[in-house]
């Protein structure tokens, strides 16, 4: 018998995290990116206080605990989600995602780094087609970069990926259990978006309320509710019912979702370059990501 509640997970992380960039996009047209980020993981926080209060969850969960789920809240939340956000004020949502994507590379070597993972010739040739994509993204567009605010974004994106992979490599490090994944989450949540809301106060240049468009806000509350939540309980849920390695192929899903979106609702220009790069980064990151039990079906606990 099918389990359709695993179908309907996986398709929710996959079509969910693949519009994400497109939201952000339409989000930042009227509000500084500062403000949707921080407002975006506030409500997220407040939507899980209430699932934690419903199912009688709530608790502290110790300053040590606390100390990690900060650590993890400014890496993966302040610093990618969040310079993700900013970057998108200058940079198409379908190049923030085929940047994104290539965040696994930094993984992997900064995992071969510190000792976590070992380096191969597989891996070299995932890397190196990875990187090949990037230099396709640039290819016609280096002069692009003297633009200042094209810059910043392209800046922003890095040090975005640059976060989620040492969120990425400090769990793997410590090999932290993952505990209430809800309480953990609503603590998460709360520190990013009290932080962010501050930077928003502190480095927005301009945060005329009146502004704000219907589109924009809708837009900012979709990224909260189905993005930052539903998307997340969904991810954990498939992960119980099938393999990490398997889950991760939905990344690869993500960018080609958001490159779509970013084509056929904000016309966003695609060249036959851009599209080399996608298929590079994605080969590349298949590469260095694959193994034979990606397409095995997992044995029943």
């Amino acid at each position: 018998m099918k389990n359709y509640k695993l179908i309907f997970a996986v398709i929710t992380v996959a079509l969910v995290w693949g519009t994400t960039f497109l939201a952000i996009r339409v989000a930042v047209q009227t509000i500084p990116a500062w403000f949707v980020a921080g407002i975006r993981q506030f409500l997220a926080s407040v939507i899980m206080l209430i699932v934690l209060l419903s199912r009688k969850e709530f608790k502290w969960i110790g300053w040590k605990n606390l100390g990690y789920q900060i650590i993890f809240s400014s890496l993966m939340l302040i610093v990618a989600n969040g310079m993700t956000t900013v970057a998108e004020e200058t940079v198409s949502s379908s190049l923030a995602s085929l940047i994104s994507a290539s965040s696994p590379i930094l993984v992997f070597l900064g995992s071969v780094a510190i000792g976590l993972q070992k380096f191969s010739f597989k891996a070299f040739l995932g890397v190196l087609m990875c990187f090949s994509g990037i230099l396709f993204i640039f290819w016609d567009g280096i002069k692009d970069l003297a633009n200042p605010d094209y810059r910043m974004g392209i800046i922003f994106l890095f040090c975005a990926i640059a976060g989620w992979a040492s969120g990425t490599i400090f769990t793997k490090k410590l090999n932290i259990q993952s505990g209430n994944i809800s309480l953990n989450l609503f603590y998460q949540f709360l520190f990013a978006g009290i932080v962010q809301i501050i930077f928003a106060f502190i480095f927005s240049s301009h945060y005329n309320f009146e502004n704000w468009t219907l589109k924009s806000i809708s837009a900012m509350i979709y990224l909260s509710v189905f993005g930052s939540v539903a998307a997340f309980f969904a991810f954990h849920y498939a992960l119980t019912k099938i393999s990490p390695v398997q889950v991760s192929i939905l990344a690869y899903i993500n960018t080609i979702i958001a490159i779509f979106l970013g084509w056929l609702i904000m016309d966003e220009n695609i060249t036959i370059k851009f599209i080399l790069a996608a298929i590079l980064i994605i080969m590349g990151i298949f590469i260095i990501n694959y193994k034979p039990e990606m397409f095995r079906k997992q044995k029943a606990g």
